[in-house]
């Protein structure tokens, strides 16, 4: 019997220098490796805007700050297995404060880089990540 469940989570989109803050997911499935924002999922009693500077340290070493509601996003999808998981994705924009680049260890990430905005489209992006860099960029 198949299981369904709903995950909230807060991403953020940090654009500097002409470059985009990004992570590479852990998961050795994913080939070519697939990159999406700084974000994850929002703790109890936790605020969308705590999660994001939170995560966003955690996954990069960078700390963040004034974030911007963006967007939100939602989808389901099926895992292989068939259970059932509908994202909701609140997206900030956010600005660089402090800090250097670092790898997260034994988390879903394992790699964020400054992303140059003219090599975006070659890279294995999520389709959110791409539509929110996308639209953040036109704003």
């Amino acid at each position: 019997m198949s299981k369904q469940h709903s995950s909230v989570r807060a991403y953020g989109i940090l654009i500097h220098d002409d470059a985009v803050a990004l992570v590479r997911s852990s998961n050795p499935q994913h080939q070519p490796p697939l990159w999406w924002l700084p974000g994850g999922g929002i703790d109890f009693g936790e605020t969308p805007e705590e999660t994001l500077v939170r995560e966003f340290q955690e996954e990069t070493g960078l700390i963040i700050h004034q974030p911007e509601l963006f967007s939100v996003t939602s989808d389901v999808r099926r895992r292989p297995n068939g259970d059932g998981i509908h994202t909701v994705r609140i997206i900030y924009t956010v600005s660089y404060l402090s800090g250097h680049l670092t790898h997260e260890v034994h988390g879903t990430t394992d790699h964020a880089a400054w992303y140059p905005l003219k090599e975006l489209e070659d890279l294995n992006l999520a389709d959110y990540a791409r539509t929110a860099i996308q639209g953040a960029l036109r704003k």
